[in-house]
């Protein structure tokens, strides 16, 4: 990734390169605010060979969605650098946001779209496949595996539900409790009655030929035959920067992982902050979080309008000094004088 040269203060600073921040320091660098995109070029859809339900864009490689958006940005005048922001830390003129790698910047306003950790289930093989024949949004990847034999690994509280979406894309999907509880009678019966098969007991590697899913080896040493297997990761916000600022990660009330909760703008509890995409959405897509991203920095665009007319409305009403009023009170007098 190409990097701009960074100044020392901006309007924003926005921290996290993916669709979210991306999108947001567009529309600030379109209300031609100074905007820098800190990217640490960490995607978490980068396994996956295309964006999937992103009009217009469907099908278009994660690596050439961001690297069009760097170049959009960069047209009005926005910057985009390489780094990963250790802390950001708060005084009464604003941010100050220290790199990794060493340097600072500082900026008016923080724009956070840093982004989320997929922690996946301890079985072995799982991280390997994970973006190709591993999966877990069906909106994301279903269409790519239609009709194939799907397996859902039990893996969060919303294990159930995914299984019973996926039966959507294929009439051959089964259900590994893993080392869940069981499905529960109602559970069970929305399974059964969809054609869900269930298979209890602890799943202890895939079987993968040829670099490709092939099936689920059981404890017990039993394989099922699968060829793409999906999984509910815990998902947990890359926010560990912002605990300088007393902000901090939250468990999302899905019970699904650790988010940065924010009101419907993205301003977040901390003024002058907001945060959009997956470090606050743990489940948006790539549309969703751009146009989040949009969202938010209209928001901070008009923040900063109002702060900025609060600012001339008090010079606007603040009276000349006395000396002011002193000197042109004699030039008034003068002129009286010169005209007798």
């Amino acid at each position: 990734m190409t990097n701009d040269q960074m100044r020392d203060h901006y309007d924003v600073v926005v921290v996290g390169g993916g669709a979210a921040g991306l999108n947001g320091a567009l529309m600030l660098a379109r209300a031609r605010r100074s905007v820098v995109v800190i990217d640490a070029d960490a995607p978490r859809n980068r396994p996956a060979s295309g964006v999937h339900g992103l009009l217009a864009l469907d099908g278009t490689p994660p690596a050439e969605l961001l690297e069009r958006g760097r170049a959009e940005v960069r047209r009005y005048g926005g910057h985009v650098v390489s780094g990963e922001v250790a802390t950001a830390s708060r005084d009464a003129d604003g941010f100050t946001v220290t790199l990794a790698g060493g340097g600072s910047v500082r900026a008016r306003r923080l724009l956070v779209t840093s982004g989320l950790v997929d922690e996946l289930p301890d079985v072995p093989g799982l991280g390997d496949r994970w973006g190709r024949d591993v999966l877990h949004c069906p909106y994301c990847h279903g269409w790519e595996v239609r009709d194939q034999a799907i397996g859902v690994l039990a893996s969060g509280p919303m294990s159930v539900h995914q299984a019973l979406l996926f039966r959507q894309w294929s009439d051959d999907v089964t259900f590994f409790s893993h080392t869940r509880p069981a499905p529960s009678a109602e559970e069970a019966e929305k399974l059964a009655a969809r054609g869900i098969r269930v298979v209890t007991g602890e799943v202890a590697r895939l079987e993968v030929v040829e670099d490709r899913l092939v099936g689920v080896r059981m404890a017990d040493g039993t394989t099922v035959g699968r060829e793409a297997l999906a999984v509910s990761p815990r998902m947990v916000a890359r926010a560990g920067f912002l605990s300088t600022l007393g902000l901090h990660p939250v468990e999302h009330p899905a019970g699904v992982g650790e988010h940065i909760p924010t009101d419907p703008t993205g301003r977040t509890e901390v003024p002058g902050v907001w945060a959009a995409g997956n470090v606050t959405d743990l489940m948006a897509q790539v549309g969703a979080s751009a146009a989040a991203g949009a969202a938010a920095g209209a928001q901070i665009n008009a923040d900063l309008v109002e702060e900025e007319t609060r600012q001339a409305v008090t010079s606007y009403r603040t009276p000349f000094s006395a000396e002011a009023e002193a000197r042109v009170g004699e030039l008034a007098m003068g002129e009286r004088g010169h005209g007798l």
